[in-house]
């Protein structure tokens, strides 16, 4: 099968570009008519990781919505041709049709689901593909599909929740920045030479302000370019080199109050992967192997290969995560009991919904310090600002009314 770079009309009349797999024009002109489009022109690419990479990406909530379609018609009895075929032609974006449509032709020549959603790594990762085949060679599939549209939730809610922790604090400082480079390239300096031409000695605080503006006159484009420049240089060695990365992991996790949301978020995603997965009936090596792929973190990833390493051995589960140092005691208690009572998948469960509540409450107590914190160094600039100028004023008026 060859991979298609097309331009197309759509009923609408407006032209679109994408790209699509089909074995030659026909088919491909045949697929695109299924979708609502007209092919103008088509050039076969090569099906290489490039062109993987310029495919149309479906999103985390269009992820979900296909997973609960079709969960929701296999269950109902609906034959999975049919049921990516309503997928198809249903769907609100080009992006999800194309999906639909490539996996329903893939599955027509006799490939799994499975093997099918292998053609789409952008879309489908590693783990997901694992579930679905587990839930193939069960007969389970509705029901691995419903848990993946579960877990696939709880991921969407908890990245929104770290997006709000991140986004107002981002936010606010960006808006001090702003206001405090105003004050010092243009307001400050106004004002300075009104007190300067009153011919008196200036205080120290005074000095200092004229010094903080005149550096940030001359050096704003320093100011701004290098944090850039460092952040995006600390990214690309980190890319680059696995120690970096490392250091940079495990520091995240050290930062006060921060790194405690972020650990929390990324032991909640272990144990509802972990659970996940021991459920649908990987055995707990390949659970951890995929946990480790997917753990987000170098920290907890090398944790958990090591959790993996340990059993292995024969060390019991229980006590292979107690030695490993980083997962703390409700884990290891949750861990234990459900190795006691052969519902580990059902503890890791439990586990997983505790620190989601965790989080929320977390994030919300973030927020709820970093407001008046904000607040405060905004009013000890201002006021740093206003001493500066007016303490010289009063001092001379004063002086004049003597």
């Amino acid at each position: 099968m060859s991979q298609f770079k097309y331009r197309a009309v759509a009923e609408d009349g407006k032209v679109v570009s994408g790209q699509a797999d089909a074995l030659n024009l026909p088919e491909l002109e045949s697929r695109l008519s299924r979708i609502g489009l007209s092919l103008i022109r088509a050039d076969a690419l090569r099906d290489d990781g490039a062109s993987l990479l310029r495919r149309r990406k479906v999103g985390s909530r269009e992820l979900i919505n296909f997973f609960f379609h079709m969960e929701s018609l296999l269950r109902a009895g609906v034959p999975m041709l049919e049921a990516l075929a309503d997928l198809r032609d249903s769907a609100d974006t080009l992006a999800m049709r194309e999906l639909a449509g490539g996996l329903r032709d893939r599955i027509e020549t006799g490939s799994p689901l499975s093997t099918a959603m292998e053609a789409y790594p952008q879309t489908f990762s590693k783990l997901l593909i694992g579930l679905v085949r587990a839930g193939e060679m069960a007969g389970k599939l509705p029901e691995v599909l419903a848990e993946i549209t579960a877990s696939l939730k709880w991921q969407d809610e908890v990245t929104a929740q770290l997006k709000k922790a991140v986004t107002y604090p981002a936010f606010v400082a960006v808006v001090i920045t702003g206001v405090v480079f105003f004050l010092m390239t243009y307001l400050v300096p106004q004002l300075v030479a009104f007190i300067q031409n009153m011919g008196q000695d200036l205080p120290l605080h005074t000095r200092a302000l004229i010094a903080t503006s005149d550096f940030v006159i001359a050096w704003w484009w320093a100011i701004i370019t290098v944090p850039v420049a460092l952040f995006l240089g600390i990214r690309w060695l980190a890319a680059r080199n696995r120690s970096v990365r490392l250091w940079i992991d495990r520091h995240w996790l050290r930062v006060p109050v921060i790194g405690e949301v972020i650990q929390k978020i990324l032991l909640a995603r272990f144990a509802n992967t972990f659970g996940l997965m021991y459920s649908s009936g990987f055995t707990i090596i390949e659970g951890l192997t995929s946990c480790e792929e997917a753990a987000g973190n170098l920290e907890v990833g090398d944790a958990i290969h090591m959790v993996r390493n340990l059993i292995t051995q024969g060390v019991p589960v229980s006590e292979a995560f107690a030695t490993v140092g980083l997962f703390p005691p409700l884990v290891l208690r949750m861990i234990k009991v459900g190795e006691q009572t052969g519902e580990l998948d059902n503890a890791l469960r439990n586990v997983s919904y505790f620190y989601s509540r965790d989080i929320r409450e977390s994030v919300d107590r973030l927020q709820t310090m970093i407001e008046p914190a904000m607040t405060v160094v905004m009013g000890l600039i201002l006021g740093w600002i206003m001493l500066s100028v007016l303490g010289p004023i009063y001092d001379t008026i004063s002086k004049i009314k003597t």
